[in-house]
């Protein structure tokens, strides 16, 4: 980067900084120009000089003055009495007497109760996750880390199939995204084609793709794409194939199409010799998915299903992008492994043009944090083994060193095998947001179990107001300095230094928090650290860099490194190979047959499908899927912007046309949505890029401008389909839920 992070243009200070959050994203690290006069924030524009955006940036970056200086943001702690939870009823304190506070309650219940007695919330995609097993283990003392979604169903699953199956290293399309002159450098070639799996880049942004590279590759260089997904979307319009499968059937068609890439030999031979283990075996269960069977299963025609698989294994070389469906299934774990396997005997990974590959898992922060833990002496062996739902779901919090998220649930319903008392929220609205099933039991259970609870956010919502007897303000990304990594660091493209710009609020940042309440419980490890940067530089920032070298930098982009288990790259003792049991990447799994499931990929049905329930199917006639993305939100977040509002002002549900007219149903009525475990309603919406059996309804919707007090809670019982999903529909080993595959009815909203 040629111009300095901070100079002046104009009579205006101008920051260099990159985007993450809070309010929310991804951590894809937008680059950012904030233009700042009087100490006030007063324009936000892209950065031409970063690599990966260029310039370009989201609806929800060009609106962050307008969240730095919303009316509704909290300016300063507050407090209640705990008799008026759920009225607004606040006291502001000082930030001094918040964490005075915090404190005096934390040394209360880790005394009283132990510190297991305390659970650490967190959300989805933020900053806050960086931090979320330190803050609980080395903040608070607690093993009881918490990721409130069921099935633990973001991320994570996709994340611990790749430790499991070769020893750990993320998958991700190769965008040139390590190469400062990106698509122009020689090492290069563009993807031939590119299959995204259940993901919409462009407006999802997820876990570190920058989405509008696929549009550059498509546009320049002539990459295809290939869309497995229940709805065309915007981008399958541009896609040579779609696959549009039934919710919730992804195994199966995976396995069509090993089915068709294995029977008619169009596997990479080399490949499958030298780095996959089990392929034999692999080879005789595909042949139970032939392309009859998977299109009868999965309502894709038989004649896209051998097209796909054909073109997509004779093109080398070409990548694959796998979303959250992958994770949002109780089959999601086998669809992982059925995807990782395309891409393993196709030659597609860790090539130019493929997936790039991050590197082993010993870099897990996860890992790390609890061995920390214990060597600080913040964290006993014996209290990690009280982390609730370790036992029955070993796979699960084996490798993310958290509780099993419905096991959590449970517990605060039956206090079994001991209470919970104390709650912490950090950036994590469980009760009326996007990641929790059936929420009013989630709310039920922690008013009935939670004596205390402290909450850091930018706004109120359904959780502040109904739990919260102290809220902490939250820093936003443009008054705090922070690092941003792609992937979480599994798959780093680039390190990213943001840089605050402004200072509004009487609050902390996410690692603030953190190291305020450490440094309160845990003098003697926290005292090392003299500052945020201080911690940045030690922690997290690779080089050896200081924080002030680093964010003159801007960014930093490790090499890229082309066929890593060739080189012994993949293996800490430097041989050929992969971190697996085998080392391998392991088509049979050695450790998903240690846990005591099927090695192999396969394929069930979801728990409730025309199917598996058909009597119920006919109750509930639609399969119903949520949760895909919109420009405007991230999740529960930015529904209170007007700008933002105004491009998608209420929640929508997806209806074929077709199915409409034969309802009733016309663009833009409220409509019911119901199943099992009740009804919420939402907007029709009506179109020909959905099924006449399938339905698609938002996700993590609240209404900011209604009453947030009790029993209202800002309206998150109205239309926050998750309301609807089931408690505990997960894998047998513990990961996925339902939120992509329930089904349901749909009828027009008649009462006023």
């Amino acid at each position: 980067m040629t111009k300095p992070w901070k100079r002046e243009e104009n009579g205006e200070t101008i920051i260099r900084t990159c985007a993450w959050s809070p309010p929310g994203c991804h951590p894809v690290g937008c680059g950012l120009q904030l233009h700042v006069k009087d100490g006030v924030l007063t324009s936000v524009e892209g950065d031409p000089e970063h690599p990966i955006t260029r310039g370009a940036l989201c609806p929800r970056c060009l609106a962050l003055k307008d969240v730095v200086y919303h009316k509704d943001r909290i300016m300063y702690p507050m407090k209640r009495d705990p008799k008026d939870r759920g009225k607004d009823k606040w006291e502001r304190i000082t930030l001094k007497e918040a964490f005075d506070l915090l404190e005096e309650k934390t040394r209360y219940f880790t005394k009283e109760h132990g510190p297991e007695s305390i659970v650490v919330f967190c959300g989805t995609g933020r900053e806050a996750t960086v931090f979320h097993n330190e803050l609980t283990f080395m903040g608070f003392g607690s093993p009881n880390a918490c990721y409130a979604q069921s099935g633990w169903s973001c991320y994570a699953p996709r994340v611990s199939q790749m430790a499991y199956l070769m020893g750990g290293g993320y998958p991700e399309i190769d965008y040139a995204a390590r190469y400062p002159d990106r698509y122009e450098h020689p090492g290069w070639e563009a993807p031939k084609y590119i299959m995204l799996w259940g993901k919409e880049p462009l407006k999802s942004n997820a876990d570190g793709l920058w989405g509008h590279a696929i549009i550059d590759m498509m546009k320049n260089y002539g990459t295809k794409l290939i869309c497995v997904d229940p709805r065309i979307n915007w981008i399958g319009t541009r896609a040579e194939i779609n696959l549009q499968l039934r919710p919730g059937t992804d195994a199966a068609l995976a396995l069509g199409l090993l089915n068709v890439i294995i029977t008619e030999d169009l596997y990479d031979h080399e490949a499958v010799e030298k780095w996959t283990y089990g392929f034999d075996q692999l080879a005789e269960r595909v042949k139970e998915y032939p392309p009859e069977k998977v299109a009868e299963i999965t309502w894709v025609p038989k004649e896209l299903i051998i097209d796909a698989a054909r073109k997509f294994a004779t093109s080398k070389h070409s990548a694959l992008g796998w979303g959250l469906s992958v994770d949002q299934n109780p089959n999601g774990i086998q669809v992982g492994q059925a995807l990782l396997a395309i891409l393993a005997i196709t030659d597609n990974i860790d090539v130019p043009g493929g997936c790039t590959l991050g590197l082993p898992i010993q870099d897990d922060t996860n890992v790390d944090m609890i061995n920390r833990a214990m060597e600080a002496g913040t964290v006993s062996p014996e209290l990690f083994e009280k982390r609730i739902g370790a036992k029955e779901y070993p796979f699960v919090c084996q490798l993310m060193s958290t509780n099993h998220p419905d096991a959590v649930l449970d517990t605060l319903e039956s206090g079994e095998p001991y209470r919970l008392r104390m709650g912490v929220f950090q950036s994590s609205n469980v009760i009326g947001g996007a990641i929790s099933a059936a929420q009013v039991r989630w709310l039920e259970a922690m008013q009935k179990s939670l004596e205390f609870v402290c909450a850091t956010e930018l706004f109120h919502n359904a959780t502040t107001m109904a739990l919260a007897d102290l809220v902490i303000p939250l820093k936003t990304f443009a008054e705090h300095n922070t690092m941003v990594e792609s992937h979480y660091g599994f798959n780093v493209a680039f390190n990213g230094a943001c840089n605050a710009a402004v200072d509004v609020v009487e609050g902390v940042s996410d690692l603030g928090f953190m190291m305020e309440i450490g440094r309160r419980m845990f003098p003697d490890y926290w005292s090392q650290f003299t500052s945020e940067e201080d911690y940045q530089a030690k922690v997290r920032i690779p080089g050896n860099l200081t924080w002030e070298q680093f964010r003159e930098i801007g960014i930093d982009q490790p090499e890229e490194i082309y066929r890593k288990a060739e080189k012994g790259l993949m293996r800490f003792d430097g041989e050929p190979g992969y971190m697996s049991t085998t080392g391998k990447i392991e088509l049979y799994s050695t450790v998903y047959e240690h846990f005591g499931d099927d090695p192999l990929p396969y394929f069930i049905e979801p728990p409730r499908s025309p199917v598996s329930t058909p009597e119920l199917f006919g109750k509930y006639p639609f399969v119903l899927t949520t949760g895909g993305r919109v420009y405007p939100f991230f999740h529960s977040e930015h529904r209170q912007i007007d700008r933002l509002r105004e491009i998608n002002p209420q929640p929508i549900v997806e209806i074929n046309s077709a199915a409409a007219k034969r309802l009733g149903i016309a663009e833009g009525d409220w409509v019911w949505i119901e199943n099992e475990l009740g009804r919420v309603k939402q907007v029709a919406h009506l179109t020909e890029g959905i099924d006449e059996r399938v339905v698609h309804a938002q996700h993590g919707w609240w209404f900011p401008e209604q009453d947030g007090q009790e029993p209202n809670l800002f309206g998150f019982r109205q239309s926050n389909i998750n309301v609807i999903m089931p408690h505990k529909a997960i894998g047998k080993m513990g990961f996925g839920d339902t939120f992509k595959c329930e089904i349901c009815n749909i009828y027009k909203v008649t009462e006023q």
